[in-house]
């Protein structure tokens, strides 16, 4: 029998996001996320030197992607045009999204709004948010 670690408060912080997340419908223009036709799929990540957000958007042209910054909130909002078909007969299910995303962030007071980059490659954007260098740890030697 394996043992396996047992983090009841991990659990609850999920959950808190959640919640969070589902609660906070707001966007920065005073419009409700819920006039967003999908909502991409993010994963966050943060290295030593900074923020990375990967997001799934299939099938959506980089060119139609919008991400701003702007009071510690990144935004991220684009369109995916629906494929022009006149009819839905014959099909038994229709899982694939179209239309508007938007997405927000709230951004830690050690992300650089400065240093921000973002690339699309084969359907999924990754914006990089530098930390701004005063933050960053560094090793201290100690001399004897």
């Amino acid at each position: 029998m394996s043992m396996m670690k047992y983090e009841p408060w991990g659990l609850l912080e999920q959950m808190r996001r959640e919640m969070e997340r589902a609660v906070d419908t707001r966007t920065a223009e005073g419009s409700s996320v819920a006039t967003s036709d999908w909502v991409p799929a993010v994963d966050i990540k943060e290295d030593a030197d900074s923020f990375v957000i990967v997001a799934d958007i299939p099938g959506v042209d980089p060119k139609d992607i919008e991400v701003h910054m702007e009071n510690g909130m990144l935004t991220i909002k684009g369109e995916k045009e629906s494929e022009k078909k006149e009819e839905r007969e014959g099909y038994k299910r229709v899982e694939r999204s179209f239309g508007s995303f938007y997405r927000r962030f709230s951004l830690p007071d050690s992300a650089d709004p400065d240093k921000i980059t973002a690339s699309s490659n084969h359907g999924v954007l990754e914006v990089r948010i530098a930390k701004h260098e005063k933050v960053q740890p560094r090793k201290i030697s100690v001399n004897s």
